[in-house]
């Protein structure tokens, strides 16, 4: 069988967002064509509560899904409807921002904040779908327990069991994968014409073509297959190092739209996304009275 090869590794770079979150921006606007559909992924690591408390007040969102895991920690979400919650250890918020919601996240003290946020780009045609809400608990989430590893399945379907969210607009595959140390791990379920990246969370991992050059935590590693046939399924073959590790699979067909992205909105054209921030300053912003709650 063929391989995926790591053609690409991004580590970003230290940041502050929000009133003074400090994170890493792993993805940006630098990397959309090669990691297309997928914009942004902000990873958040932090036993120090003075790094995230500020937290991230009110803020708009129009033309994406965010995607918020947390592995440690807690973060309290709520919007300018009313809507609330709490996201917990090894729970998910999957959010459609759609039209356009207004919301904030603020994460509470805790001993450590362990997580990251993923931006998924929606289809033009989706762009001004209505908001939604999916907020995944961790009984929720199918664990499906191997040879020295455990995998849990976000999005998408793995070995049989589904996911606790099939992706409405964009079909997201959404693993989180722990291996033992010096585990040897292979997947080939994803389609060739879509694009698949490794978040490594923790531990320490190799995914070159012979296994041996380790990469550290926080980065993410661009796996491109043989071919673009959807037909085909090339093989993802990684192994943890002498820590263990803890990485998250994401994979998606990329949209091949353009991309005018400002902020937290992100359009096709400028013109959608000047009018996107004229709707912010004369309150024609949200278009829907509630978000659904799939």
């Amino acid at each position: 069988m063929a391989r995926r090869k790591c053609t690409k590794i991004v580590r970003g770079q230290n940041a502050v967002d929000g009133a003074g979150v400090r994170l890493r921006r792993v993805l940006g606007i630098k990397t959309i064509k090669e990691f297309d559909p997928f914009l942004m992924l902000d990873g958040f690591d932090s036993d120090d509560p003075k790094d995230y408390l500020q937290g991230f007040p009110w803020h708009p969102h129009r033309g994406i899904e965010t995607v918020t895991y947390l592995l440690e920690g807690e973060i309290e979400h709520g919007d300018s409807l009313g809507n609330s919650g709490v996201i917990g250890r090894l729970q998910c918020q999957w959010m459609t921002a759609g039209s356009g919601i207004i919301h904030q996240e603020m994460p509470r003290e805790s001993d450590r904040l362990l997580g990251c946020q993923l931006w998924v780009n929606l289809p033009e045609k989706d762009k001004m779908t209505r908001p939604a809400y999916r907020d995944i608990k961790q009984e929720d989430v199918a664990l499906v327990k191997e040879n020295n590893a455990e995998i849990r399945v976000i999005s998408g379907n793995y070995k049989g069991s589904a996911g606790a969210v099939k992706g409405e607009y964009v079909k997201v595959q959404y693993l989180d994968v722990r291996l033992d140390p010096g585990t040897v791990w292979s997947y080939s379920e994803t389609p060739n014409n879509q694009t698949l990246f490794l978040y490594l969370i923790s531990g320490n991992l190799a995914a070159d073509e012979n296994l041996e050059k380790y990469e550290e935590k926080a980065c993410a590693m661009l796996m491109t297959a043989s071919s673009e046939n959807e037909a085909d399924h090339d093989e993802v073959r990684v192994k943890s190092g002498n820590e263990g590790a803890r990485l998250l699979l994401v994979a998606g067909e990329p949209l091949k739209e353009p991309v005018s992205w400002g902020g937290p909105i992100v359009m096709n054209t400028r013109e959608e996304l000047d009018l996107a921030f004229r709707e912010l300053d004369n309150n024609t912003f949200i278009k829907h009275e509630k978000p659904q709650e799939l």
